[in-house]
């Protein structure tokens, strides 16, 4: 059992108030608070350890770097990877998607095939618009079911012996829905397909094992995970990693360089150029260890209990509808209430301290597949409590009040 008060007083952030009124803070699935523990460790690495990683013989560079790989250590445990080089740090999972498609531009060639969904964020979209359009592979997209499922039996169909990738969310960052990625990882395989995973909108939220789970590819964020912006994970199986090209050229990532040529680093600094978010990456190993602590699978639970009451709240307003109602779902609700813009809503309920997301949540697709130009979104944390979902219905109420 989860107290969640100790837990709150964890994150400072949750004590201020928004225009007069405790903040009640429902947005998580654009980016989590932070606990004080991360920022203590931020604050700390740039006060007493701040020294470039990796290289350095003097005792502030060995003390950063140690922490830095300590962070990757950590990850693997986390996320049940087998070797530290399988854990590649990015800027986020935006990042992490460009990094496998930048490299599948040069394997990809005219006839072969990549597989998205419907579901997917534009940034497991758009990467793989571009990789297709410069290398002549041709883009197939699932279809997902009125309830936001993706449609499996279409799936199998699409599935031949030219699909080479597979690329699809872990759980849908706009309808919430959590995809059967263990299936779609088995079926893809059998062809020969290789399996990118957005886990996006996962990490933190389902228990995970990338040596059961057998993806070629997994990917996430910290700012998502209570942890800093500006820092992402690439998980890649070692054999697929060194098939990829580098992403980026430059310090870091090299072996010899000469004007003869150039050879490259091994796993993980292949994927590495650069001074990487040195900060940003020691303090995520204060998050993951936040969550480590309560437990992901208990985390999962309390997000669930409070994702049942929301939604059986909500549905008690007249005119609401949820977008997204699969039997498997995470902790978001995307909704409308007829007659009412959803940007309206947003605005009216932050005049009294409640923060939710409205638009598209970079999902256009889906949206057209509904027919609407966006919805009001409540995403949840382990932070979050019954009280504020009572606080914001009562605010949404006043919203229809105010607007109808």
């Amino acid at each position: 059992m989860l107290e969640i008060d100790k837990i709150r007083a964890q994150f400072p952030i949750l004590n201020r108030k928004v225009n007069g009124k405790d903040l009640v803070y429902f947005d998580n699935g654009a980016t989590t608070q932070k606990p004080q523990s991360v920022i203590d460790t931020e604050l700390n690495y740039y006060t007493n350890e701040n020294s470039n990683v990796h290289r350095g013989v003097h005792f502030l560079s060995g003390l950063a770097t140690d922490k830095f790989e300590e962070t990757r250590n950590t990850i693997k445990y986390f996320i049940g990877a087998k070797k530290n080089h399988e854990i590649i740090f990015t800027k986020g999972t935006t990042d992490s998607i460009n990094l496998v498609a930048n490299g599948f531009r040069t394997l990809l060639k005219s006839g072969n095939e990549v597989i998205v969904s419907e579901l997917e964020h534009h940034s497991n979209i758009v990467p793989w618009q571009m990789c297709c359009e410069i290398s002549g592979a041709t883009l197939k997209v699932i279809p997902i079911l009125d309830n936001g499922d993706l449609n499996m039996v279409e799936f199998e169909k699409l599935l031949t012996e030219n699909t080479k990738l597979v690329a699809v969310s872990h759980v849908s960052n706009a309808l919430g829905t959590i995809n059967p990625i263990e299936e779609i990882i088995k079926k893809a395989h059998k062809v020969g397909a290789q399996v990118l995973i957005d886990g996006a909108q996962a990490a933190s939220h389902i228990p995970l094992n990338m040596q059961e789970l057998n993806a070629d590819f997994y990917c996430f964020s910290a700012h998502k995970m209570y942890g800093p912006t500006g820092v992402g994970i690439l998980y890649g199986k070692k054999e697929v990693l060194n098939n990829l090209p580098p992403y980026q050229g430059g310090g870091e990532m090299i072996k010899k360089v000469s004007f003869n040529g150039t050879t490259y680093a091994e796993l993980p600094y292949k994927f590495e150029a650069g001074t990487p978010n040195i900060a940003g990456v020691i303090a995520f190993k204060s998050a993951i260890d936040f969550i480590t602590n309560l437990g992901v699978e208990t985390i999962a639970k309390h997000e669930n209990k409070l994702l049942q009451y929301a939604t059986s709240e909500i549905l008690k307003i007249e005119g609401v509808k949820i977008y997204g109602t699969a039997e498997h779902k995470s902790g978001i609700i995307s909704f409308n209430i007829e007659g009412l813009h959803p940007y309206d809503i947003g605005m009216i309920v932050d005049k009294m301290g409640v923060a939710i997301r409205t638009g598209h949540h970079c999902t256009q697709p889906i949206m057209d597949k509904f027919n609407i130009p966006g919805t009001a979104r409540i995403s949840l944390a382990v932070y979050n409590s019954k009280q504020e979902i009572d606080l914001c219905m009562n605010a949404i109420k006043k919203a229809k009040l105010m607007l109808s």
